[in-house]
């Protein structure tokens, strides 16, 4: 868990030098980290449970596998998947498939993905009014249970709106607040169009603390 006075820090220092791939929850080999999904009413959803593994460093570069199991509200696993994470001189670079929707990730079960891995990047160096590269992504899929879809999403107009504090269950940090448009076609049969805005507070030299929409919240409640 990261203390308030070190996350500060963190925080601080964050343009002053190149921040370390291995302080990243996401490059921290067998750390365990869970999220809890709530609605916008305020109730708990599901959660997901990320595990990393795999990780390996060379200079300034990193690699890591993150394995993720989604579970309903009555702890049901209900999909699982690894995805890649990369760092290089401080930049984080995460697979674009980690950010698709509970919903779509219920739906979708357990599947097998054809695809380009695209990744969305966190920069080392972020000040309130910078934009951000948009990201982007396509696959097709087939399910456990044979049926076929595909799923694109496109990030855009991401910008760094200020900084914030946040406190979870699993400590406190200072944050940037991060906002973006976000437009996802999920096809199993008619592919309909979802948008949405999406806000997330990155702590700089961490990773993502929480992530908003209008479907609710996902925040990180537990590190081990």
């Amino acid at each position: 868990m990261k203390t308030a006075a070190f996350a500060f820090l963190l925080f601080a220092n964050c343009c002053a030098w190149s921040q370390k791939c291995s302080d990243y929850y996401y490059m921290q080999n067998n750390k365990t980290i869970e999220m809890t999904i709530k609605n916008k009413k305020g109730n708990q959803t599901g959660k997901v449970v990320y595990v990393i593994s795999n990780v390996t460093n060379k200079g300034n570069a990193a690699t890591a596998t993150v394995n993720s199991e989604m579970f309903d509200k009555n702890e049901k696993s209900i999909s699982k998947a690894s995805n890649n994470v990369q760092c290089e001189n401080g930049i984080l670079m995460m697979d674009m498939k980690m950010l698709i929707p509970s919903a779509q990730q219920e739906q979708m079960g357990n599947v097998s993905a054809t695809g380009t891995v695209s990744y969305i990047e966190y920069p080392v160096t972020m000040k309130e009014g910078d934009g951000l590269k948009d990201a982007s992504f396509a696959a097709d899929f087939t399910s456990t249970s044979g049926l076929k879809g595909n799923i694109s999403m496109n990030m855009t107009n991401r910008k760094v709106a200020g900084k914030e504090n946040v406190t979870t269950p699993a400590g406190m940090w200072d944050c940037f607040k991060i906002t973006y448009h976000s437009k996802m076609v999920f096809k199993m049969g008619i592919g309909i169009p979802m948008n949405a805005d999406v806000t997330e507070w990155y702590a700089p030299g961490f990773g993502v603390v929480k992530t908003e929409s209008g479907g609710g919240t996902t925040e990180i409640t537990s590190i081990k």
